[in-house]
C-alpha cells in the first residue's frame, strides 16, 4: 500500500512562508532544527490532515563562512501545490488583504492561483462551485501562475 506523506519545497524565509500558508489555513504541526546539517524542517498541514497530507518546508541555513546563502529561483519548475477551500472568495480576499497577489483570480467561482514568498504556485480549489461574484469575475490574470 502506498500512502502520500508530504511534498517538500525549499524556502528562503521560513517565517514569511509559514505566514503565507497560514492565510490559506495550514498550521505548523512540527519543526526540526538540524544543527549538524544546518537546516530546519517545518511541517504544515490543514486541520485534521496531520500525518496524512503535509507540506515540508526546508530552510537551509546561511553558510558559516559568511558567503551569500543559496538562492532558489523559478519556483514554477516545482509545478504547484493544491488545496481545497471552503470559500474561495473569502480565502482570496484574506490573501489580498495580506498583500498577496492573486495571479489567477477565481473568476469561475472554482479555481485560483497564488504564489508563496518563494514563487511556488499554489492552486486553490473551491469545495463545489460558487456563483460568479465581482470583483473576481472581471479580474484579469497577473503575472504567471
Amino acid at each position: 500500500m502506498t500512502k502520500f506523506l508530504h511534498s517538500m519545497i525549499r524556502v528562503s524565509d521560513p517565517d514569511a512562508t509559514v505566514k503565507f500558508f497560514g492565510l490559506i489555513g495550514l498550521q505548523e504541526v512540527r519543526r526540526f532544527e538540524v544543527e549538524a546539517g544546518r537546516f530546519t524542517l517545518i511541517f504544515l498541514a490543514a486541520p485534521g490532515q496531520k500525518d496524512i497530507a503535509e507540506i515540508e518546508l526546508t530552510y537551509n541555513w546561511p553558510p558559516e563562512d559568511g558567503s551569500a546563502p543559496e538562492v532558489y529561483g523559478g519556483g514554477r519548475n516545482f509545478g504547484h501545490l493544491a488545496y481545497r477551500v471552503d470559500n474561495i472568495y473569502e480565502t482570496c480576499q484574506r490573501l489580498m488583504d495580506a498583500g498577496v497577489v492573486i495571479n489567477r483570480p477565481p473568476r469561475d467561482g472554482h479555481m485560483a492561483f497564488v504564489k508563496s514568498p518563494d514563487g511556488i504556485s499554489v492552486e486553490l480549489l473551491q469545495d463545489g462551485n460558487l456563483p460568479q461574484q465581482e470583483p473576481w469575475a472581471s479580474m484579469e490574470n497577473t503575472g504567471t501562475w
